[in-house]
């Protein structure tokens, strides 16, 4: 099973950018396609961009489209999401997500391992 490891996450001004990291170990990391989810408390967790194995496919949640890219780096075993022009309702904890299979997904029940998450927090 794959272990996922986010990084990246902090307190930035509405408008600005933040780059968010996810490092994976113990598994072949060209057997997962990836995601990026976030969750408000009280809320369930969303869906936020997703990449397939070689990252010929991305998709993306209406709401950050333009504004985000999710890309991977197979040689690193990373996936990233950069994350342009944020806004306050941007703020979240954002988690990285694996799911072994090739086909992308944008549910949280089809995607098998998790890390535990990153702080973005985004002022007006």
């Amino acid at each position: 099973q794959v272990q996922l490891a986010e990084s990246g996450g902090g307190l930035v001004q509405a408008g600005g950018s933040l780059r968010l990291s996810c490092a994976a170990s113990g598994g072949t990391f060209t057997g997962y396609v990836m995601g990026w989810f976030r969750q408000t408390p009280g809320k369930t967790r969303e869906f936020v961009a997703t990449i397939s194995r070689y990252g010929g496919t991305t998709d993306y949640a209406d709401s950050v489209k333009g504004r985000f890219t999710i890309s991977r780096d197979n040689a690193k075993n990373t996936v990233y999401l950069q994350m342009n022009n944020l806004k306050p309702e941007d703020t979240a904890v954002y988690y990285c997500g694996a799911r072994r299979g090739t086909l992308v997904s944008k549910e949280t029940a089809d995607f098998n391992a998790w890390g535990r998450g990153t702080q973005v927090t985004v002022s007006s």
